[in-house]
């Protein structure tokens, strides 16, 4: 195809070559329990040296920086792991480093970027106020640009993780890959297609920011007016020019999966792995768990892209993985006040298994029955066939579940 700005396979060769004693290779992990009756297996690059696959791009890009352009140093702009990798390659490479960071920033990113030794810019505003920032330094003081996907030694750098992959699974048949501006995929697309066409390149998007998709969709680059989703890592507006072109050509399909599926597989992944993804680095998996994409008879791969998820929202995370996978639960009961009611309702929820971990009763609003209540109740259950029998035999019981 044309339009590749000097992405080739050699260069792929040559930034594995680089990246030797700097990146790690990750491991690959069979994943029996994500989703019985499938051949799933997990690319690990989210116990990568900064918690993500982005050092990889980073580093290659600035090894093949000249020496004036080293010297006068370079500038990033990213919220999370582009800023870290960019930060790691430039200390290594002792190179100076600007990261413009929006003022909103996690204060765990900020300082996790510090600790690399980059010089942190807080821009007042969002991530494009913080780009904008970093393209008037950029012009003011000289510094390259490291863009986090579009760009052809950037994309060379991801597509190491296909190199290794196909040393590791030589008899893969699918790749799921997460998707946000598309660096990632376009190395891995590009590489693992370049040397074996006949494996399938699954593309994963938040259904809160589906960029890539619609441009792919309608046939020409697209920008989103928002993006909302917990996958912070993946929520971009608009795709890269040189991305698009590659997944355009390279990638067989993209799917979508919901915030409430990516907390279901970030928490599998911790409980059944003792693997911490962020909502970006988990969404491969979801596209898995949820059937997005048929993988009966296949050997697939997951890409856990990066771990970095900010402790103060994996609670939540939890929670809403706990309730999509049908692990916790709440009923709300009417019920005739009268003692002995909340015994019964205890009694049947114990009786099948279910574990009651809070209770909230409540008498009727004005208008309703004078001596009804509410109990409202919150337990811990195995799955969703569970909670069914738990609501069946409630109602068997005579009593009434309102939600």
């Amino acid at each position: 195809m044309e339009n590749l700005q000097g992405l080739t396979l050699d260069k792929v060769y040559r930034a594995s070559y680089t990246l030797r004693g700097v990146a790690r290779k990750t491991d690959v992990l069979p994943a029996p329990k994500l989703k019985p009756g499938l051949d799933l297996y997990l690319k690990t690059e989210n116990l990568q040296i900064t918690g993500s696959f982005k050092v990889r791009g980073a580093y290659y890009k600035m090894s093949q920086l000249s020496e004036d352009e080293k010297q006068r140093g370079v500038i990033a702009c990213s919220a999370g792991n582009h800023a870290q990798g960019v930060a790691l390659a430039a200390q290594r490479n002792g190179i100076k480093a600007v990261i413009c960071l929006p003022d909103s920033a996690p204060i765990s990113k900020v300082e996790a970027t510090r600790s690399y030794g980059a010089e942190i810019c807080l821009v007042e505003g969002v991530y494009d106020d913080a780009y904008q920032k970093a393209l008037e330094l950029r012009d003011s003081c000289g510094y390259t640009f490291i863009h986090p996907f579009d760009d052809p030694d950037v994309i060379a750098g991801q597509g190491t993780i296909a190199l290794e992959l196909t040393e590791q699974v030589p008899d893969l048949d699918t790749v799921l890959v997460p998707v946000g501006g598309g660096g990632l995929i376009s190395g891995i697309a590009y590489t693992i297609k370049s040397l074996n066409p006949h494996v399938r390149v699954i593309g994963v998007q938040a259904a809160g920011a589906p960029s890539m998709l619609s441009s792919v969709k309608d046939g020409q680059i697209e920008t989103l007016p928002s993006v909302f989703t917990i996958a912070d890592g993946i929520a971009v507006k608009r795709p890269g020019d040189l991305t698009y072109d590659v997944v355009s050509h390279y990638v067989d399909e993209i799917v979508t999966v919901s915030d409430d599926e990516i907390s279901a597989a970030i928490l599998a992944l911790m409980e059944q792995h003792k693997l911490v993804t962020e909502g970006a680095g988990a969404v491969s998996v979801a596209a898995a768990m949820f059937d997005k994409v048929d993988l009966r008879g296949q050997k697939a791969v997951c890409l856990l892209s990066g771990g970095n998820i900010d402790v103060t929202i994996l609670s939540r995370v939890i929670t809403r993985g706990l309730i999509m996978s049908g692990r916790s639960c709440q009923m709300t009961i009417s019920l005739v006040d009268k003692p002995g009611q909340l015994l019964t309702v205890s009694r049947i929820i114990a009786e099948q298994g279910g574990n009651v971990t809070s209770v909230h009763h409540e008498h009727s609003n004005t208008g309703s029955d004078v001596v009804g209540c509410y109990l409202r109740v919150a337990m811990e259950t195995r799955n969703h066939e569970h909670i069914q029998s738990i609501r069946k035999a409630l109602t068997d019981a005579g009593l009434q579940i309102i939600d």
